[in-house]
């Protein structure tokens, strides 16, 4: 019988991962949830991520398609289950969904929203957050109404060459950016950085946050951020920032690829 596709929205733990993507010999994402996939349909099953989440990143929303055979249509809840029940600790499926055939998680995509977090408080180095923020401590004041007019600056398209890794396999570095906004965290510890796209470049917000961060330190002048954005390489950008302080929060599709039948 043909097989349907699905999609499996995901938490992971990024810190023991060399990232999504497979790797010939490193623990990665997909390769974990493959082996799992081939286990509940009976063969080997690919796994398609939205984003390709580099080492060390985190997600909170990825969402990961896969054809599975028609018996799970009508049991949705139980695929969940059994894919949480087999799962390591570090990855959890959120809510599974049919999709209509063609469906694909990456070429589908309307979007993508990542989330950044940087701590600005001396508990910001407990062994309990730094894995999952960028540590900058209390004695370095960020600027935030500069971070803000950056996050400004970067609404609309704009060729990210200049913000982004070189990547033979780039065919071009074109990006609309629908959001991009800092806020204080909830928690009053420091600052988050949102930002949606309808796709993104090889360490593109990692390059955006360190850049804006030395801007909002002092270490460079504003002006160089609306120069970066128009640069054709990514020789002035600055370092990027850390990865453990990345989220991948959430991942847009068009209604109608919905099948209707899903968990939560």
């Amino acid at each position: 019988m043909t097989s349907r596709p699905f999609l499996a929205v995901i938490q992971y733990d990024g810190g023991g991962f060399a990232g999504w993507q497979r790797q010939p010999a490193d623990r990665t994402v997909q390769a974990e949830f493959e082996a799992v996939l081939e286990r509940l349909m009976g063969r080997k099953t690919t796994a398609t991520g939205a984003g390709r989440t580099d080492t060390g990143v985190h997600a909170l929303g990825q969402a990961v398609s896969f054809a599975g055979a028609p018996r799970w249509v009508s049991q949705a809840d139980d695929l969940r289950r059994a894919l949480n029940a087999l799962l390591p600790h570090e990855i959890w499926v959120q809510q599974v969904h049919v999709m209509q055939p063609g469906f694909d998680a990456r070429r589908s995509a309307t979007a993508r929203r990542y989330r950044y977090l940087i701590g600005t408080d001396e508990a910001a180095a407990s062994p309990f957050r730094k894995p999952y923020e960028w540590a900058l401590g209390a004695s370095r004041a960020l600027q935030t109404e500069t971070l803000e007019s950056a996050a400004t600056a970067l609404v609309g398209e704009h060729d990210f060459r200049g913000l982004a890794a070189a990547g033979a396999n780039t065919t071009h570095y074109r990006c609309r950016v629908a959001l991009a906004h800092w806020a204080p965290r909830a928690d009053g510890a420091g600052m988050a950085f949102t930002v949606e796209a309808d796709r993104f470049l090889h360490h593109m917000v990692r390059f955006i946050v360190g850049t804006m961060v030395d801007i909002a330190l002092g270490r460079r002048p504003p002006a160089d951020f609306p120069r970066l954005l128009t640069a054709t390489d990514n020789l002035a950008a600055s370092p990027p920032a850390p990865p453990q302080g990345l989220y991948l929060e959430a991942v847009r599709y068009p209604p109608e690829l919905y099948a209707g039948e899903s968990t939560s």
